[in-house]
């Protein structure tokens, strides 16, 4: 009797498999106007509220969901028939398989893979939820309180930077984008000063280290140096405000976006001169600071460059290339000669320029979209925001990775270290200010209701620790900058 060989065997088993295949779909094809047929008389003898189109859209669904499981049912079939081949092949060498558990295991395989698809869509769609819920579960004996104490609005547009003198009288200084700068009492909330100066928006302000000067940066392409002197006014009784927890979740109607406009400040005296103008630069001029004792100033540009300048002459020293966007960002350390510049492309870079004779740059990868901000902290940290909705905590020593990695649901601006209790402030495009730990741990959300808080992007905060009434300060897009008074409790520090 002949023997009919292997791949005559296999070749006569994958026609009939197409021949079976083929007619499976030969018939499904032909039942599709049987179905269609039965779907409308099934419509028209059920009594329903559903509209028809509804209803037909519906049997429509529901019958693709039937043939992809009769598709399944017959893939099935034949898987068994190839097993019950396979074992009449294996039975001479006595084994065999067990068709059933191998279907099983098929369709287990399938299963497993859809739940796992489904798993991974509800863990993105309830990740905030989940997070909101397992917050609202941690300690709650020893509560952050935060308190708004003074709002400073007169500006005409939204404000993109403040900053707090170092020097007696201490005063709170803003940059707007309405071409001006002002200092104002933190105490009374007063204007006491304005700088109008800049033929551009003045996108960032900072004092000197010893002296009544300050440091501008413009959309006009130059940093101006300036002087003042200003008295502060008579402190005035302050109405009691309550005291507010922290992760007060009450959230904003826009309407109130207009409440901001006002009659501008009071009359306060006005500077129209600078001292020093800081040229050179191709492009905006987004941020300046100054070195560690004065004597130096850095500005970061849009043109891709930071320029170390020297003050009292105003002669550019370094260009600091690299970059390859533009520039959003710069800040010194405040015991070193160390400046840190972040830009669109990414990255921050950390310019060395304790050695004279040379200056060494590092090039810091660690996050997925514009960084726009990096600042030092008294040790030997940097802390680094971006619109990658990440902050990240480096240290100084090694810098191959972060220490800490802070993920939020918003992009973060331009954020401020405290020097004292090592408190981040994050200040949100979503218009929350969120504060953490240099471990990564949040510790607090200032309050945002109908009647107080941030009502647009907050762009910038900063720290006063010196101060009682106002320790912290932010400011934002609604065109008024707000101090807060924050008090964290050691024990959930320590947390």
């Amino acid at each position: 009797m002949p023997v009919e060989s292997g791949s005559s065997a296999a070749s006569r088993q994958a026609k009939q498999k197409r021949k079976s295949h083929s007619l499976s779909i030969r018939r499904t094809n032909s039942t599709e106007q049987e179905r269609a047929g039965l779907q409308r008389e099934i419509l028209e003898g059920q009594d329903s509220k559903l509209p028809l189109p509804l209803r037909t859209n519906l049997l429509d669904l529901f019958g693709q969901i039937e043939r992809e499981f009769e598709n399944l049912y017959i893939e099935n079939i034949e898987l068994r028939r190839e097993i019950e081949t396979l074992n009449d092949r294996l039975t001479a060498e006595g084994q065999t398989f067990d068709g059933g558990d191998m279907t099983k295991g098929a369709l287990k395989a399938k299963a497993s893979h859809s739940t796992s698809q489904l798993s991974q869509k509800l863990k993105t769609t309830y990740k905030a939820s989940t997070s909101k819920i397992v917050s609202s579960f941690k300690a709650t004996t020893s509560r952050a309180v935060c308190q708004l104490v003074k709002e400073y609005v007169g500006h005409r547009d939204g404000i993109w930077d403040l900053s707090v003198t170092r020097t007696l009288p201490v005063v709170l200084g803003t940059a707007s984008a309405d071409h001006s700068a002002m200092l104002w009492s933190i105490e009374t909330g007063k204007c006491l000063l304005k700088y109008v100066g800049h033929a551009g928006s003045v996108n960032s302000i900072k004092f000197h280290p010893t002296e009544q000067m300050a440091l501008t940066a413009s959309g006009d392409q130059t940093a101006h140096i300036w002087r003042f002197m200003v008295q502060l006014p008579a402190p005035q009784s302050v109405a009691d405000i309550t005291q507010t927890p922290c992760d007060d979740d009450v959230d904003f109607s826009d309407k109130d976006e207009a409440d901001g406009d006002g009659d501008g400040p009071n009359e306060c005296p006005s500077v129209r001169t600078a001292a020093t103008t800081l040229r050179s630069h191709q492009g905006v001029v987004i941020a300046a600071d100054w070195l560690v004792g004065g004597k130096q100033a850095v500005t970061a540009s849009w043109d891709r460059t930071a320029n170390l300048y020297d003050v009292e002459t105003s002669e550019l020293v370094h260009s600091l290339t690299g970059h390859d966007q533009e520039l959003t960002h710069c800040c010194t350390h405040p015991t070193q000669r160390l400046v840190v510049t972040s830009s669109r492309d990414t990255t921050f870079r950390l310019w060395d320029f304790r050695d004279p004779s040379i200056h060494s740059v590092n090039v810091f990868q660690g996050h997925t979209d514009t960084v726009t901000s990096a600042v030092f902290t008294v040790g030997d940290n940097v802390v680094s925001g971006s619109d990658d909705r990440t902050v990240k905590v480096w240290d100084l020593k090694n810098m191959r990775s972060p220490i800490a990695t802070i993920r939020t649901d918003s992009a973060v601006n331009r954020i401020s270290v405290s020097v004292n209790q090592r408190i981040i402030a994050l200040p949100h495009d979503n218009r929350q200010v969120r504060l953490f730990d240099m471990s990564g741990v949040r510790l607090a959300r200032l309050p945002r209701s109908n009647r107080q808080g941030h009502r647009r992007m907050v762009c910038c905060s900063t720290w006063c620790e010196d101060n009682p009434s106002c320790n912290l300060f932010s400011c934002g897009f609604d065109r008024q900058a707000i101090g807060w008074n924050i008090n964290i409790p050691a024990l959930l520090q320590e947390k």
